[in-house]
């Protein structure tokens, strides 16, 4: 990773992007991707695909969603205390001690999920962290107070956690690698064609899609919109051989090991065939998972959507997912770049992916 992918890989990453609440994010994004593409468009819920070659009639996506768990305020106490919802899959279980930034009208709130300490807790009365109980403390001693910071019911706040580098940047790790890293990595395709100076026979959406967290609906929305012919979809699956995973259950797959290419009845097997394909030929390693009924992704979005758009799933193995220690190894994250490069580069256009019936 160069220095400009690394500055921008920061930037973007550190910034919040909480499901629908994209803007920020998605401005940097396109701020960054803007140079290596011919145009781009955005939706009226804030998905925005960069496009290479617009005028070609065949269209191929690739894409990741922008948006990143987080909470809502539900409730502020009279005594200044404020209890939240969940925004997508936030864990309660990690959020005491944390800080939290709000987001308001008046600029972010500081503020931390406290917790009783440990000398007030015993076997009678250790209660665990859920939903219900968690809480946020923003020095605030009522309601009022509270409600002139700005902070108001419907307000909403992420974790205050930055990116970091593990091991001579062997791994990185921060909040939200699910799954902005996907929007670094098809945002780093785009940059090498446009470097490399490839002329493509299709169009190229690279598509970075809001509202995944709460059920792929900005993935949806776009597919609906732009029809295209064929879909790669990049998120992350769990590295099961951390602690405490069962493989039998979700697998075996290993960060280091490469890009996970997912077989479920929503991926188009000549699709996937294709991208093993290119894997062997460019000498990429990858892994192989199983999804049962749904890939859980936005893929599904995809290969449901119009009259049926080729779609497949390539995944960047993480560790502690849904944590604001989100961790991938570096060299995933390259390969995943190189698989869906070499993929565009080498497709041929208006590829038929049906199956032969005859």
């Amino acid at each position: 990773m160069d220095k400009i992918a690394e500055d921008f890989l920061f930037k973007y990453l550190n910034n919040a992007s909480p499901t629908g609440f994209e803007t920020s994010g998605q401005k940097l994004w396109l701020e960054y991707i803007k140079p290596y593409t011919d145009e781009f468009i955005q939706d009226n819920y804030g998905t925005v695909a960069a496009i290479i070659n617009p005028d070609a009639p065949y269209k191929v996506v690739i894409e990741a969603h922008a948006d990143e768990i987080s909470w809502f305020v539900n409730y502020i106490s009279d005594d200044g205390y404020i209890y939240v919802i969940r925004n997508g899959g936030s864990d309660h279980q990690i959020a005491p001690s944390k800080r939290v930034n709000i987001y308001t009208d008046k600029g972010i709130v500081k503020g931390i999920f406290g917790w009783p300490a440990i000398h007030v807790r015993n076997k009678e009365n250790d209660i665990k962290p859920e939903l219900k109980n968690i809480f946020v403390d923003i020095g605030a001693s009522s309601k009022a107070e509270v409600e002139e910071m700005g902070v108001h019911v419907g307000c909403v706040l992420t974790f205050d956690d930055e990116l970091m580098y593990l091991k001579d940047k062997k791994y990185i790790v921060g909040r939200a690698l699910d799954n902005r890293i996907g929007g670094f990595m098809i945002a780093e395709v785009a940059r090498m064609i446009s470097e490399n100076k490839k002329e493509l026979p299709f169009a190229l959406y690279i598509v970075n899609a809001v509202q995944e967290e709460v059920g792929l609906r900005g993935a949806q929305m776009i597919s609906e919109r732009i029809q295209p012919d064929v879909a790669v979809i990049t998120d992350v699956c769990h590295d099961t051989h951390s602690p405490l995973y069962n493989k039998i259950e979700s697998g075996d797959q290993k960060a280091g090991n490469g890009p996970v290419l997912t077989y479920g009845p929503a991926v188009q097997n000549n699709l996937l065939k294709m991208l093993i394909k290119v894997a062997e030929k460019n000498q990429i390693k990858f892994q192989r998972s199983a999804a049962s009924r749904a890939t859980g992704t936005d893929t599904d979005a995809f290969a449901y959507s119009n009259d049926g758009v080729p779609s497949a799933l390539v995944s960047l193995p993480l560790k502690y997912m849904h944590t604001t220690v989100e961790m991938v190894h570096s060299e995933d994250v390259q390969n995943v770049i190189n698989l869906l490069y070499y993929f565009v580069i080498n497709l041929k256009n208006k590829h038929n992916f049906k199956y032969d019936l005859s």
